[in-house]
C-alpha cells in the first residue's frame, strides 16, 4: 500500500521514495492526520448536534483498504472521518489552476 512509503526530496530536487522505517511510523502519521481532521471538524462545529443515519453498500476491498490506511476499526468512525475529509476539502488545486495566466509576465519571479 502507498502508506508504507515516504517521499523525500534530495538536494537536487529529485524525488526519492523509501519504505517507512516501521509500521509504527506509518501508524503515527495516520493517527496525527486523523486527529487533525477530527479536531478541525470539531472546531468547525461539524461534529456537534444530533446524530443522523446514513446507509449504503460499499465494496469490501475499499472498506478494508481505508481501514488499513487510516487505522480506524469502526465503520461509523471511518465514515465520519471520510465525511469530515470531504467537508473540510480546501480546493487548493482547483483555485491554483484557476489562476493560470493571471500573473503579470513582466513580474520578476527569480530569487
Amino acid at each position: 500500500m502507498l502508506y508504507k512509503y515516504t517521499k523525500l526530496l534530495n538536494k537536487r530536487g529529485g524525488l526519492l521514495v523509501t519504505r517507512a522505517s516501521s509500521k509504527t511510523e506509518a501508524d503515527r502519521t495516520a493517527s496525527l492526520r486523523r486527529r487533525s481532521v477530527v479536531d478541525t471538524a470539531k472546531a468547525a462545529g461539524l461534529l456537534s448536534g444530533e446524530n443522523g443515519r446514513i446507509a449504503g453498500r460499499v465494496r469490501q476491498p475499499l472498506i478494508e483498504a481505508a481501514k488499513a490506511r487510516s487505522g480506524i476499526v469502526s465503520d461509523t468512525e471511518l465514515l465520519e472521518y471520510a465525511l469530515a475529509r470531504v467537508a473540510l476539502e480546501d480546493e487548493f488545486g482547483r483555485k491554483l489552476v484557476a489562476r493560470k495566466g493571471q500573473v503579470d509576465s513582466s513580474l520578476d519571479l527569480e530569487f
